[in-house]
């Protein structure tokens, strides 16, 4: 058989381990730690297994019109996608050209970088320094600073792996000189101080996506669900070239019994909120280099005694997994993501003791 050249080429996205054991303290894939709404499970158990047989609402219909709803805009300019991943998939199909190429910052979440090999396009890794530097300013020129030919700008708010949170005025500054789409990538948006809803909702921004997910804070990465908010023509064009039926039925019901239970979802994420300031404090006080994060992580340097790789080892042989991103921009830090207050301690216990 024969494989496309630029696929026998791709280095694959490589996506966080996953452990059997039970006994795992499982901190390097930002999962929620708490569980979902309860009515969740009602949902499921009240579940009419006749509608398994027929097709899904091929566009989500009920699920579309609760979140245009909750952001006051209209079903037209909500797409749902299997998981946010889906939605950047299609996004570099639907906006950018064979020669043109996908932009966004580094370091930052590296399927951005594996999508545009798949698309066999060239992508482009902007310092978020530099980028905060130039759009700040008025004064700032475009052409000195990003790729000839850049159609897609993939923004992670906060960024991960780092977890800084750029302020809604930056991305709009830069949006309104890029001369393609910019999406905004807010899978962490609700661990956020604020987020950019509104420039997606702005009659006069004509080329900005913001793409929320429920994998976060609303615990349900083993369901793939996620949805976007933008002018109706860039959303009806990933209605173009998405699958007939993306998002299944159970999948549907679930999300929208999560996305309503307002309650529950701002318990969890103050909960984390609350877990992440005092591992942030523990760390510090352990003379690690922890800078402030938004999301449900922390991007966190060990102190000059020990390496990030070294200490991400020995935790891993004590069943405490967290992620570790080899490279020079992100090989001295350990990605954490906050877990519950028992989690939390285990993980601070059993740095003492290494």
């Amino acid at each position: 058989m024969r494989t496309a050249k630029h696929i026998e080429l791709l280095e694959a996205y490589v996506p966080g381990e996953q452990p059997k054991s039970r006994d795992v303290v499982k901190l390097n894939t930002n999962e929620n730690p708490y569980p979902p709404t309860p009515k969740c499970a009602e949902v499921l158990a009240s579940f009419n297994l006749d509608q398994l047989r027929r097709y899904p609402d091929p566009e989500f219909v009920t699920l579309r019109k609760a979140i245009a709803k909750r952001f006051g805009t209209g079903p037209e300019r909500v797409f749902v996608g299997n998981g946010s991943d889906e939605i950047l998939s299609l996004a570099a199909r639907a906006f950018v050209e064979n020669d043109e190429c996908i932009a966004s910052l580094d370091p930052s979440y590296s399927l951005y970088k594996t999508l545009a090999a798949i698309r066999d396009v060239k992508w482009v890794g902007l310092p978020l320094a530099s980028l905060l530097l130039a759009y700040s300013s008025r004064r700032s020129t475009l052409s000195a600073r990003l790729p000839q030919k850049a159609s897609l700008f993939l923004w992670a708010n906060p960024n991960a792996p780092t977890g800084a949170w750029t302020e809604p005025a930056t991305i709009s500054s830069f949006a309104h000189k890029f001369p393609g789409v910019v999406l905004v990538d807010e899978a962490y948006a609700d661990f956020a101080k604020g987020n950019c809803m509104g420039l997606a909702i702005a009659p006069r921004n004509k080329n900005v996506i913001v793409m929320r997910t429920f994998s976060k804070s609303y615990s349900l990465a083993g369901l793939r669900v996620g949805f976007c908010i933008g002018p109706s023509d860039l959303i009806e064009a990933l209605y173009k070239v998405k699958d007939s039926y993306n998002v299944d039925a159970v999948a549907q019901a679930v999300a929208l019994a999560a996305f309503n239970d307002r309650i529950y979802h701002a318990k969890t994420v103050a909960a984390v909120k609350k877990t992440r300031a005092a591992l942030i404090h523990e760390l510090r006080r352990r003379g690690w280099d922890v800078p402030d994060s938004e999301a449900n992580f922390v991007f966190a340097k060990p102190p000059l005694t020990t390496t990030a790789e070294e200490v991400f080892e020995g935790l891993r042989r004590r069943m405490v997994f967290v992620r570790y991103f080899p490279g020079p921009q992100t090989g001295d830090r350990l990605r954490i993501t906050v877990g519950t207050p028992s989690e939390v301690k285990r993980l601070l216990n059993t740095l003492d003791t290494m």
